[in-house]
């Protein structure tokens, strides 16, 4: 059994600073590519950001220079600094993972999802 536990969400004023995390746990053989999505009322689930076993990363136009994504493959985490944050930031962020557990059977996980919201 695998599991994505995010943690780290809020309220801030717009301008501020929030940093998510999201620790894997259970049977794990590997990770591939964590990743942060975000989901705002009545819009589909987009991509925030990710990054890749090897550290490289990809960030959606609308958060580059502003949040900053990076894990720990020691204890399975992935971090999102997100600094100066918009209003429009405001969502429920997920995170995602590519997992292969001790079976090397390989599947997408979620996490639950923390809330950020950012007032104007």
């Amino acid at each position: 059994q695998v599991q994505l536990v995010e943690s780290g969400g809020g309220l801030v004023q717009a301008g501020g600073s929030l940093s998510l995390s999201c620790a894997a746990s259970g049977s794990i053989s590997n990770i591939n590519t964590m990743g942060w999505y975000r989901q705002a009322p009545g819009k589909q689930r987009d991509l925030v950001a990710s990054t890749a076993s090897d550290g490289t990363t990809n960030y959606a136009d609308s958060v580059k220079g502003r949040f900053t994504i990076s894990r720990d493959n020691a204890k399975n985490t992935v971090y999102l600094q997100m600094n100066s944050l918009k209003p429009e930031d405001t969502a429920v962020y997920y995170c995602k993972a590519y997992i292969r557990n001790r079976s090397y059977v390989g599947m997408e996980y979620w996490g639950k999802g923390t809330l950020v919201t950012v007032s104007s």
